[in-house]
C-alpha cells in the first residue's frame, strides 16, 4: 500500500521546521544577551544617587549631620570627593574582569556544551548583579564589597558573548549575515534601554531594587536557556533518511516523521567525527582577526564610555533628575538599534565590512562632540544619530565580522573556530571598553570637553586600523566592476 503523501511533501515539512528552529533560536540568544546587557546598564543610572548635591533636600528630623554639610544624602564611601575615581573603580572591575575572562572563556565555549555554559553563567550573573543592589539594603558603606561583586560579574558575563554569536552563527549561513545580525545585535541597545527604564524605577528611593530586579530576571532568563536552547542544527542521522522503498511501506509508518524532526535536532555525532577546536594563535593568523579586533577596542573604548557615563554627565550638566537622565540616555541605544541594522544591511550590500565600519566610525568623530548642546530636542536628535554611528560598527564587527572570520575559507569548514575568534575580538574591544570609563573618570574633573576630545581621538584610530581591509575591498570592487564590463 502506498503513502498518500507525496515524495516533496516530507521535504517541504523538514524545510518549514528547520526555519521554525531557526526563527526560535534568533528569539532566543536574542533575549538571553538582552537580559546580560539588562544586568550592565543598571550601574550607570545609580551613579548619580551614589553622590549628588544633597543641599536642596530636606534633612530628616533624626539627621545628625551639619546643616551647611552637601554630601549627607551620599551612599558612603562614594560620598568623597574623590567619588568619580571610585565609581570609575567600580566600572573598571567590571570592565577589566570581562576582557581577561573573555579571552578564556571563548576556548571553554568551545569545549563544553554551550547550553550548560550559557545557562550557568546566566544563573551567577544574575546572583552577583542581585548581591550589588543587596549592598544597599544590607547597609554595606566599603568599596571591596562593590570591586569584589564587580569582578565576580565581569567574569560570569564573559559567558555570554561567544556563546551567542557561536550558536546563531551555527543556525545561519553568509548569505544574509550582516543584516540578520545587525538586527539580531540589537539585544544589545534594547538590553541597555530596559535596564535603564528599570533601574530609573527605583533609582531616587531604594535604588538597590535597580539591581536586584534585573539579577532575578536575567536568573531566570538562564533556567529558561538550560531547558530550551538548541545548540547548532545538525544533519539526518543516516537511519532517519527516507529512502524510495520507504514509499512502499504501510501508511503507519509514515506516523513518526515530525517526531523524526525533533529527533534530528538532538542528534548528535560520534565524537570522532567532530573537528579539532583551533588554538589561540591559529586563530589569531586568520586573515583580518588582529585589524577588526584591535579596531573594536577604540569603538568599545567610546561606546562604553558613553554606556557608562552619559546619565551622569546628563545629571551634571544639563541638570535633569537621575530619573530623566536614564531615560534620556537610552536615545543613544536606540540610535544604536538604527546603526546596527543599517551597518548589517549596507556591509551585506555592498560586501564592505570594513569600509562600513570605516566610513561611519569617521562621521561619527563630529557627532560625538555635537551631541549634547543643552536643548532638549536637539540633543534628542543627536544622541539618536551619534548612536547609530558609534554602535553601528561596534554592532557588526561583534557579529558579523565575527561570524564571517569564525567561517573564513582558511579554516576548511571547521567551524570550531567561531567561539574562539569571537573571543578573541570581543576580547580585545573589551579592553578598550575598559580604558573608556577609566580615561572618562580621570579626563572627567579637567572638563567634560576633553573626554569627548578623547573620544573623538579613539574614532580616528580605529578608522587607521581598517585602512588596509579597506585597501582590499576597494582593490575587489574594482576587479568586479572590470569583470562586468569584460
Amino acid at each position: 500500500m502506498r503513502s498518500s503523501l507525496a515524495p516533496g511533501v516530507w521535504f517541504l515539512r523538514a524545510f518549514s521546521r528547520d526555519s521554525w528552529f531557526r526563527g526560535f533560536i534568533l528569539l532566543i540568544t536574542f533575549f538571553i544577551y538582552t537580559c546580560y546587557h539588562m544586568s550592565r546598564k543598571p550601574i550607570s543610572v545609580v551613579k548619580s544617587r551614589l553622590h549628588h548635591n544633597c543641599s536642596g533636600i530636606i534633612q530628616p528630623t533624626n539627621n545628625t549631620h551639619s546643616i551647611n554639610d552637601t554630601t549627607w544624602c551620599n551612599w558612603a564611601p562614594f560620598d568623597q570627593s574623590n567619588y568619580k575615581e571610585l565609581l570609575g573603580a567600580v566600572d573598571n572591575a567590571f570592565l577589566v574582569a570581562y576582557a581577561i575572562g573573555m579571552f578564556i572563556s571563548g576556548i571553554f565555549g568551545e569545549r563544553l556544551p554551550l547550553r550548560y555554559y550559557l545557562s550557568a553563567g546566566m544563573l551567577l550573573s544574575g546572583l552577583f548583579t542581585a548581591l550589588f543592589g543587596l549592598g544597599y539594603f544590607w547597609n554595606i558603606h566599603v568599596l571591596w564589597y562593590f570591586v569584589l561583586v564587580q569582578i565576580c560579574n565581569g567574569l560570569a558575563q564573559t559567558t555570554g558573548w561567544p556563546s551567542v554569536v557561536a550558536c546563531v552563527g551555527n543556525w545561519f549561513g553568509k548569505g544574509k549575515r550582516g543584516l540578520i545580525m545587525g538586527i539580531w545585535n540589537s539585544h544589545t541597545s534594547v538590553g541597555n534601554i530596559l535596564g535603564s527604564l528599570i533601574a530609573g524605577i527605583w533609582v531616587d528611593e531604594q535604588w538597590g531594587l535597580s539591581f536586584i530586579v534585573p539579577g532575578i530576571i536575567t536568573a531566570i532568563m538562564g533556567l529558561i536557556t538550560f531547558f530550551f536552547l538548541i545548540e547548532c542544527e545538525r544533519p539526518l542521522p543516516p537511519h532517519m533518511v527516507e529512502s524510495e522503498d520507504s514509499q512502499d511501506l504501510p501508511e503507519d509508518s509514515h506516523s513518526n516523521r515530525d517526531s523524526s524532526l525533533e529527533s534530528a535536532v538532538t542528534y548528535s555525532k560520534e565524537p570522532g567525527a567532530q573537528p579539532a577546536a583551533i588554538s589561540f594563535f591559529g586563530a589569531l593568523r586568520i586573515p583580518g582577526v588582529i585589524e577588526f579586533s584591535l579596531c573594536l577596542l577604540f569603538a568599545k573604548l567610546v561606546s562604553y564610555t558613553f554606556l557608562y557615563w552619559l546619565p551622569l554627565y546628563i545629571f551634571n550638566v544639563v541638570h535633569f533628575t537621575a530619573k530623566e537622565a536614564g531615560d534620556l540616555s537610552t536615545l543613544f541605544d536606540v540610535g544604536g538599534i538604527i546603526g546596527g541594522i543599517l551597518a548589517g544591511l549596507i556591509s551585506d550590500y555592498t560586501n564592505g565590512r570594513a569600509t562600513t565600519c570605516c566610513v561611519m566610525l569617521i562621521l561619527a568623530a563630529p557627532m560625538v562632540l555635537s551631541s549634547l548642546t543643552g536643548r532638549l530636542v536637539t540633543t534628542s536628535v543627536m544622541l539618536i544619530i551619534s548612536g547609530a554611528l558609534v554602535n553601528g560598527p561596534y554592532a557588526l564587527i561583534t557579529t558579523a565580522v565575527s561570524a564571517d572570520l569564525g567561517t573564513h575559507k582558511s579554516l576548511k569548514g571547521n567551524a570550531k573556530a567561531l567561539s574562539t575568534v569571537t573571543a578573541i575580538i570581543d576580547g580585545t574591544g573589551s579592553i578598550g571598553a575598559a580604558l573608556g570609563p577609566l580615561l572618562a573618570g580621570l579626563i572627567s574633573p579637567t572638563g567634560w570637553n576633553n573626554v569627548f576630545y578623547m573620544l573623538i581621538s579613539a574614532d580616528i584610530l580605529a578608522c587607521l586600523l581598517l585602512c588596509r581591509l579597506v585597501y582590499k575591498e576597494v582593490l575587489a570592487w574594482k576587479s568586479s566592476l572590470h569583470r562586468d564590463r569584460g
